[in-house]
């Protein structure tokens, strides 16, 4: 990569240094590496920048793999969570059972901007951190996913009941400012 191509991850870099994230370059790739602290457990996040398609995706991923034997319950889970969600999407590798939350946003004709990015990495952690209990019941509890759903979405409504302010974001060390 050419210095006058690392335009999305010169932003990149920029944004996570700015906002105090702890970010490793995983070498030789437009990757950042990092670890997120939230309500419900801790994982690991990955930044890309994709300059020639001038894209920038972000990933929050399981800390576990799903086992074999509960990779169709999974897949119906986030096949269920993904059903209406705006910002992103739940992935499954089913050969080895990584689970991932994937926001991202195309650039082309613009210029990524910290507010953008903002958006695109909050947005994952919080659906992350909303999501991670009922998968983890999944995996662990003899619970259906549709009734795990039913609870997160029931908690979701009563929270909107609430008018509960979800515009700050957890800090990376899980704090939620002021």
């Amino acid at each position: 990569m050419r210095m006058g191509e690392q335009q999305i991850f010169n932003v990149m870099i920029a944004f996570f240094e700015e906002d105090r994230w702890d970010i490793q370059w995983m070498t030789g790739r437009p990757v950042l590496s990092m670890n997120f602290n939230g309500n419900s457990g801790s994982w690991t996040c990955y930044a890309q920048a994709r300059e020639k398609q001038q894209q920038f995706v972000f990933y929050s991923v399981l800390p576990i793999n799903v086992p074999e034997e509960k990779r169709h319950n999974i897949s119906e889970f986030i096949t269920r969570a993904n059903y209406g969600m705006i910002m992103g999407n739940f992935e499954l590798d089913f050969a080895d059972g990584e689970v991932r939350y994937k926001t991202s946003i195309d650039v082309e004709g613009t210029s990524l901007t910290h507010p953008l990015i903002r958006q695109v990495v909050y947005a994952n952690v919080m659906i992350m951190d909303r999501y991670m209990p009922g998968l983890m019941k999944v995996i662990f509890a003899d619970q259906s996913p549709a009734e795990i759903i039913t609870e997160i979405e029931a908690q979701n409504i009563a929270r909107e009941d609430l008018d509960e302010d979800d515009t700050h974001p957890p800090s990376p060390n899980g704090s939620r400012p002021h």
